[in-house]
């Protein structure tokens, strides 16, 4: 029987399915049952605490309940901890749920988007579907953001400025100079996102957290956080943003779904921010094997960006596509980057360090071997 025709949104056209990653159990009978080293969702591979646990483990017996839909306990931990006000704050499904909200909430057909590239692939792909045009602002020859191409597209009254700092998947970052020229360039019209899902991990003298400019900015701000990644809640699906706007705020709101953020994750979040010492470890673990790699890889003679994310960015001067694909065999996942001008590039995250071990071994023996 032949399936029914339906008559799709013509914004979905140029769209793709988002690339996932694989699952441990898609790849396990590539490797013959051998270790898998999942390093290309930038996890954080790291146990959540007992703490998280017994949280996780008491919300569950009140799973009859619709969960709270402000997120009250949590917003106003969040709260007291930066001194944002509840009313400036919203909560999702992820703080790529909120990327789709906030497209839903701002975009129409022909409305402009600038973002930076490569691109976090949603960032585009929610302003492709609302029918919003892509205004890229792409990396310099020596892959360097082109500060000054960014700021004179912010200065224009473009609809939405949505860029991750630092990068996804580029790893690189705005210095707190230029994110205070970004913000100063910012067009009254326009609106200003500034992804900072890893902004735990962004350590370093020349990185500063946009909530210092918060309070007194005086156009439309909004910064997503998310658990995912530092706090190890990817499986929960839990992230926030703050703006100084209560327009848009009270926007998002309308459009997010009520129950968007479920009883565990919130409990989940709000232990693990009682556990400061346990997400700390983790990022320095991270991000002192961030570095090992780092190393590793450039004396492989491959070029590999700087990163303040939990993962690095790395041209290894072939089909990346085709280099995941055979890393598959000995057990290695890493993200093969397929947008434009940059598929011989991987995106590999920083995991535990036998997993590091195990994907710098198996990529030194692919890249000694004829025929790649």
């Amino acid at each position: 029987m032949t399936a029914p025709h339906v008559k799709l949104r013509p914004e979905l056209a140029p769209l793709r399915t988002y690339n996932a990653g694989l699952s441990l159990e898609a790849v396990a009978d590539r490797c013959g049952g051998g270790p898998i080293a999942k390093l290309g969702s930038n996890e954080n591979p790291h146990e959540i605490s007992p703490q998280v646990k017994a949280a996780m483990a008491q919300a569950v017996e009140t799973a009859f309940l619709y969960p709270d839909p402000t997120a009250g306990r949590l917003a106003r931990k969040i709260s007291h901890e930066t001194g944002v006000a509840v009313e400036r704050m919203i909560f999702g499904d992820g703080s790529e749920d909120l990327l789709n909200v906030l497209a839903r909430t701002l975009l129409q057909p022909g409305d402009e988007v600038v973002t930076l590239y490569p691109s976090f692939p949603l960032h585009e792909d929610y302003a492709q579907m609302m029918g919003a045009a892509v205004t890229r602002i792409e990396l310099t020859h020596d892959h360097r953001i082109d500060i000054d191409a960014l700021l004179a597209a912010a200065a224009r009254p473009v609809r939405l400025i949505l860029l991750a700092n630092p990068m996804n998947p580029a790893g690189l970052w705005l210095s707190a100079d230029d994110l205070a020229r970004l913000l100063a360039a910012q067009h009254p019209d326009s609106v200003l996102c500034l992804d900072e899902a890893y902004v735990e991990y962004a350590k370093g003298g020349d990185f500063e957290p946009a909530t210092r400019w918060l309070r007194d900015h005086d156009k439309p701000l909004l910064i997503l956080r998310t658990f995912s990644k530092a706090y190890g809640l990817a499986a929960l699906r839990i992230g926030y943003g703050f703006s100084n706007s209560d327009d848009l705020i009270g926007g998002m709101n309308l459009v997010r779904t009520p129950f968007n953020v479920n009883a565990v994750a919130q409990a989940a979040a709000l232990a693990a921010l009682d556990q400061p010492e346990h997400v700390e470890t983790g990022v320095r673990d991270s991000l002192a094997e961030r570095d090992r790699m780092a190393a590793a890889l450039s004396d492989l003679g491959l070029t590999v960006l700087p990163s303040k994310g939990n993962f690095l960015f790395v041209d290894c001067g072939r089909p990346a596509t085709e280099l995941a694909d055979r890393l598959l065999d000995a057990g290695v996942i890493v993200k093969p980057w397929k947008q434009e001008g940059y598929e011989s590039f991987i995106r590999v995250s920083a995991g535990l360090p036998p997993e590091n071990t195990q994907f710098l071994d198996a990529l030194t023996r692919l890249l000694a071997a004829p025929g790649l």
